[in-house]
């Protein structure tokens, strides 16, 4: 059970449940829950937690294959950013520029923006980030989310999502503090440039609190 249609398929055959039943449950059409099966697409915001609840699972292993099938015993107390209505602890995943001026992003700007839910506690500024580049390798990959929430303090040897005063975007690195002075360390020691000093031209936009791999 390597994919998301074949958890699924192998969930809800073993619930004994229809198609029908799952498709009423998550307020989608038959065919939907035909090619989730087929991983063709997959559930989003509502549907994907709607989903999980009326198969009695959990929804991160449900999306990804890790940790248990089976639902956290209690429920960590979360709050979200009020966007279009989205679900209970499902916060969005945004493009490195919009992380770069994540204050100043409306509400408009993420109504169309894919949701997850995150494994750990975090606050309702949460947002989701994809991994680009090979420079945080091997600790991270390419094409891998990232949970970076805001309201976590940066203190020394944390992974952060930082603004430098001079790029339209985010970066991210692993901040290191040395007598008083700061830098943004490259996970990978190949990097080109593995050590960014920063003297005031950046702002530590947010702190990885969790990670995910899609696939």
């Amino acid at each position: 059970m390597d994919t998301f249609g074949s958890r699924l398929f192998h969930l809800r055959k073993a619930r004994k449940l229809t198609q029908s039943s799952i498709a009423k449950a998550s307020g989608v059409s038959r065919s939907s829950v035909t090619l989730w099966e087929q991983d063709t697409n997959k559930p989003k915001g509502e549907s994907l937690m709607a989903l999980a609840s009326f198969l009695k699972c959990d929804v991160n292993w449900l999306l990804t294959g890790q940790g248990s099938p089976e639902p956290a015993k209690q429920e960590q107390e979360t709050t979200v950013v009020s966007v279009a209505l989205k679900p209970q602890g499902s916060y969005p995943v945004i493009s490195w520029v919009q992380a770069g001026g994540w204050n100043d992003i409306h509400l408009t700007d993420l109504h169309d923006a894919d949701y997850y839910p995150c494994p750990v506690r975090c606050s309702k500024n949460t947002f989701l980030l994809k991994v680009v580049g090979k420079s945080m390798n091997p600790v991270f990959r390419e094409g891998e989310l990232i949970f970076v929430d805001p309201d976590v303090e940066a203190v020394n040897g944390k992974y952060v999502v930082a603004r430098l005063d001079d790029e339209n975007q985010a970066t991210f690195k692993q901040l290191i503090i040395e007598d008083g002075k700061k830098f943004l360390q490259a996970a990978n020691p190949d990097w080109p440039t593995p050590i960014i000093p920063i003297n005031g031209n950046c702002t530590i936009v947010g702190v990885v609190i969790s990670s995910m791999k899609l696939f």
